[in-house]
């Protein structure tokens, strides 16, 4: 299965030198290099909400991604019924619609899967991990304006990959060579991400994306924390209070003032 074209920036968008054109940029550029690859059983769909839904995933960068941010949460790829409907990390659509507030026009990748088909913010079913997520930050900000002013969300990898079931196969699940590959691209991105957006703090959502962050900064000049939190996955039945832990966990980072009303 290869991935399909992209299909970002048009010629009526230029890229000027402004943070949220550079982040579209280096994804641009990303994604331009994970067309090259191909993956093999059990992948048998490739969905890339950055193609597809690039207008509202344009609209959230401009919207929350104006200026540099200390803090970075990285997830690892999209879910299928957040970012792969929505073009938004952990994109549950209650959330986009109702706390950030992002809207725009999402099309269709060129080959669906019958029981994951993409209908936007039509979407009828819901993440719970992004229900989770946001849901976490929406309470303990009140406004998104008082995440991003000092935080953002990045996918380390923007593909979302199926098998023929449907079910959602992992970065982890693919075959070793074209993990490598897969992951070459991808950590180079990040570093690009980092640099441009003068990260202080990476906090991975679950331990493999701080295992990917650890290793894509290797080698950059100044020091970056990476840590993690909790993936709010259903399927990680090792974390049953997961708001509890992750408020835990940012109050041992010093950053629960940070990313609360009281602070901005």
């Amino acid at each position: 299965i290869r991935v399909c074209g992209v299909k970002m920036i048009t010629e009526n968008e230029k890229l000027e030198d402004k943070v949220p054109n550079k982040l579209l940029a280096i994804e641009l550029t990303q994604c331009l290099k994970l067309k090259t690859l191909t993956f093999s059983h059990p992948v048998e769909f490739i969905y890339n909400p950055l193609e597809y839904a690039y207008d509202m995933h344009s609209n959230f960068i401009h919207k929350f991604c104006q200026t540099t941010k200390r803090i970075l949460f990285l997830g690892m790829n999209p879910g299928p019924w957040g970012m792969s409907q929505t073009g938004v990390p952990f994109g549950q659509i209650a959330a986009v619609k109702d706390w950030l507030q992002v809207s725009g026009e999402v099309g269709r990748p060129e080959i669906e899967h019958p029981s994951r088909q993409v209908t936007g913010l039509n979407c009828t079913r819901s993440e719970v991990s992004g229900q989770r997520f946001w849901g976490f930050f929406r309470e303990l900000c009140g406004s998104p304006e008082v995440f991003f002013k000092h935080a953002f969300v990045h996918n380390l990898c923007p593909l979302a990959f199926m098998s023929s079931s449907g079910k959602n196969v992992t970065p982890l699940e693919l075959k070793a060579a074209e993990r490598r590959s897969l992951y070459s691209i991808c950590d180079e991105s990040l570093r690009e991400v980092v640099q441009l957006l003068q990260v202080e703090i990476i906090i991975g959502i679950g331990k493999f994306a701080e295992t990917r962050a650890n290793s894509a900064i290797k080698g950059l000049e100044h020091n970056i924390k990476v840590t993690s939190i909790p993936h709010p996955s259903p399927r990680n039945l090792g974390c049953k209070n997961w708001p509890q832990d992750v408020r835990k966990r940012l109050e041992e980072l010093d950053l629960l003032s940070v990313l609360s009303p009281e602070h901005s």
